[in-house]
């Protein structure tokens, strides 16, 4: 089987990673990958995966690729190309293409859709409302004394979201995106949250229209520095398991939120197929819905992947085919840890290009999978090319373990200007005392 992946970042790599470990995979190419994808072997025959460089919004040429390549099946990573329409391109010419259609990946495209939509069907969510106008939003913020999120409407590489603690705060999120326009079009409107207090988890599933497989939750850690401090980035590190949910609160998420939200999908004429990804807070009134993603996390794909037991193939394939129903998801007992090394600066400015030594060294300690992020080739080096460098994976019996392969692994891997946290999987000594209620 022909499989073709589009995106070049350390989520991308993880599906390629995976995806070539099926024996039913013949090829894999992606686009456009990076340094580290290119260095991906299938397990069938030991062939190369195959980087096009294709940029991962380019549909017309990635398109074309594909009608000269003929995969049998595309799996697409990144939020933008997804809300452009790329699975409805493929599905026109013939090619099947996993991930939600234009109009479902609206639930991540348009946080105003998702709120509203979370409104209409009572899925459990924070106060909030939408406006286009800084003033009507100013006021709704003063009237949650300056204690709420404010998220730009559109994608924005995952940093339009500004969780105030001040009415200051909020009036300078507010008039950021509505009057200075730091995220372009994406800010044009912007939803504003009341602030929840409790424990956040990611939690993913895979849907078919029908049915919603659950995974297990895994944490993201947002900020850029130690104790969740500095601005927001695309994600710094996570682990999976959670200790944060027991059964119970499982059932009552599939009850109130998932059950909910296929419901309304259904009567809303919405065909799903790929990931969801709501990030939750789990408060002490419930879960409750913070915003829906619709594909997997980044670096929360690391940790899944290092996981999951099942042929990745196979799960796309019944999702695309609505017979998730005869599937069951299989994961290996350990805990896995992603620590994320970033370039100096981000997720402001960096330079690129800077020499990264020590990644053969880390990558033979057992357990161990060094996911790349923004590396290039720059002769018979590999240098930095983004400011999420890599993403360091480890896997062991227990969290602590997993703590210590990773950062051990982290420590040997050296490149002017690396920076990462220090408190990726630590949260638990800290959270996790509150208790919802599991009615």
């Amino acid at each position: 089987m022909k499989i073709l992946v589009i995106g070049s970042g350390g989520r991308e790599h993880a599906l390629v990673w995976k995806a070539a470990q099926s024996p039913r995979a013949t090829a894999v190419w992606c686009a456009p990958g990076n340094a580290g994808i290119a260095l991906e072997r299938l397990a069938r025959d030991g062939r190369p995966v195959e980087c096009a460089p294709i940029g991962a919004e380019d549909l017309p040429r990635l398109l074309e690729f594909a009608r000269q390549r003929h995969p049998d099946l595309t799996l697409v990573g990144p939020d933008n190309p997804l809300a452009m329409g790329i699975v409805d391109l493929f599905q026109s010419a013939g090619l099947r293409a996993w991930g939600p259609n234009r109009k479902a990946a609206r639930f991540e495209s348009s946080k105003v859709f998702a709120q509203q939509f979370m409104e209409r069907h009572r899925i459990p969510t924070a106060r909030a409302a939408a406006f286009s106008e800084p003033g009507p939003a100013r006021a709704f913020a003063e009237s949650l004394e300056g204690r709420c999120a404010v998220k730009a409407d559109g994608l924005a590489l995952g940093k339009g979201v500004r969780v105030c603690s001040s009415m200051a705060e909020a009036a300078e999120a507010i008039d950021d995106f509505l009057i200075r326009r730091v995220h372009g079009a994406a800010g044009g409107s912007v939803v504003i949250q009341e602030y929840l207090e409790g424990i956040e988890v990611s939690l993913h599933a895979m849907v078919d229209g029908r049915t919603a497989l659950l995974f297990p939750t895994s944490q993201d850690h947002k900020q850029a520095l130690d104790g969740d401090q500095g601005p927001n980035t695309g994600g710094m590190g996570a682990y999976c398991p959670t200790p944060f949910l027991d059964e119970a609160g499982i059932d009552r998420i599939q009850r109130e939120i998932i059950r909910p939200w296929l419901d309304g999908c259904r009567s809303e004429g919405i065909d799903y197929r790929g990931i969801l990804y709501p990030g939750l807070m789990l408060t002490r009134q419930g879960p409750k819905v913070l915003e829906f993603n619709a594909r997997f996390g980044d670096p929360e794909t690391q940790v899944y992947l290092a996981r999951l037991d099942n042929d990745l193939i196979d799960l796309c394939e019944a999702c695309l085919e609505g017979a998730l129903d005869r599937q069951g998801l299989r994961w290996r007992p350990e805990t896995a840890i992603c620590v994320v090394m970033a370039s100096a600066g981000y997720p402001g400015s960096y330079v690129k290009g800077r020499p990264i030594r020590g990644l053969t060294d880390a990558a033979s300690w057992p357990n161990v999978k060094v996911f790349h992020a923004g590396t290039a080739r720059a002769g018979d080096e590999m240098v930095t090319a983004g400011g999420r460098v890599l993403g360091v994976t480890a896997w062991a019996a227990g969290l602590e373990a997993a703590r210590e392969i990773a950062y051990q692994a982290v420590e040997r891997i050296r490149f002017d200007g690396a920076h990462y946290r220090r408190d990726i999987g630590a949260r638990p000594r800290t959270q996790g005392q509150e208790r919802m209620d599991p009615t």
